[in-house]
């Protein structure tokens, strides 16, 4: 653990930092498997990690103010982090959020596939999920819920993206994604778990689909709604009473993760 303060602006530190959240940073960030999390809420469940599917702290950085907050935090169970102390000065140019918590972490994360969710029972599919907020909503959702875990097709958002990261509120620590997977590829892979996809035309309403068993549970889109879908997938709506046109993707896959769990 380290006591000495890095206050300069051109530390190696600050520039590894600011290249994983740069107009590059999402090459770097899947290259190298390593992501930013900024904030006490992000890491809480880094600093005492749930499931194997957790990613791995690297580094945090604390301010004077931070330090004090990660102390309170894991009291003697800091040991074993590397944590390096940065001026207040380093740490905005460190962090992209206009008022930094003085807490932030270099975090490796282990990629998924199908593979390594074979054994998930309950699944949230979302095709070509474009808002980074929708994308973190729905990962914390998922886990609030108890899914099993979150696909993401490609063309989605870059699921460790910071303001993704920001918007799961922890638990990406909790539940293990998985990004760049084709809805071909899914329904191929699914085997005997049915396969809802969530439209507001859909053929049966969300009371006829049943709570218990193997799901998987498809989204689309903000703008284009769905794919085209196989004839083995059934459409399901979410009943109205209102006036809205229809519901957020993320509201939508809150009521649907809900009712199946």
């Amino acid at each position: 653990m380290s006591h000495q303060e890095i206050s300069s602006l051109h530390s190696p530190h600050v520039e590894r930092v600011k290249a994983l959240l740069g107009s590059r940073g999402k090459k770097i960030r899947t290259a190298e498997h390593v992501f930013v999390a900024d904030g006490m809420q992000s890491l809480r469940g880094a600093l005492q990690p749930k499931t194997k599917f957790a990613p791995h702290i690297q580094k945090i950085f604390v301010t004077a103010e931070g330090r004090a907050k990660l102390e309170s935090e894991l009291g003697e169970q800091m040991e074993p982090f590397d944590v390096v102390n940065v001026s207040d000065a380093v740490m905005n140019a460190m962090t992209e959020t206009q008022s930094p918590q003085g807490v932030l972490a270099l975090c490796k994360y282990l990629p998924h596939d199908l593979g390594s969710i074979s054994t998930a029972k309950k699944i949230a599919y979302f095709w070509q999920l474009q808002d980074p907020g929708n994308a973190g909503t729905a990962i914390r959702t998922a886990d609030a819920c108890g899914f099993d875990a979150v696909v993401f097709s490609d063309l989605s958002v870059d699921v460790y993206s910071p303001k993704v990261v920001r918007s799961t509120a922890g638990s990406l620590w909790n539940i293990p994604v998985v990004e760049g997977i084709a809805l071909e590829a899914l329904v191929e892979w699914a085997g005997e778990k049915a396969i809802y996809a969530f439209d507001g035309n859909g053929e049966i309403s969300l009371g006829d689909v049943p709570a218990s068993g193997e799901v998987i549970a498809v989204f689309g889109n903000e703008a284009r709604g769905l794919p085209d879908l196989p004839s083995t997938i059934k459409t399901v709506s979410i009943p109205m009473k209102g006036h809205a046109e229809s519901f957020n993707v993320a509201s939508a896959a809150a009521i649907v993760m809900f009712h199946l769990s």
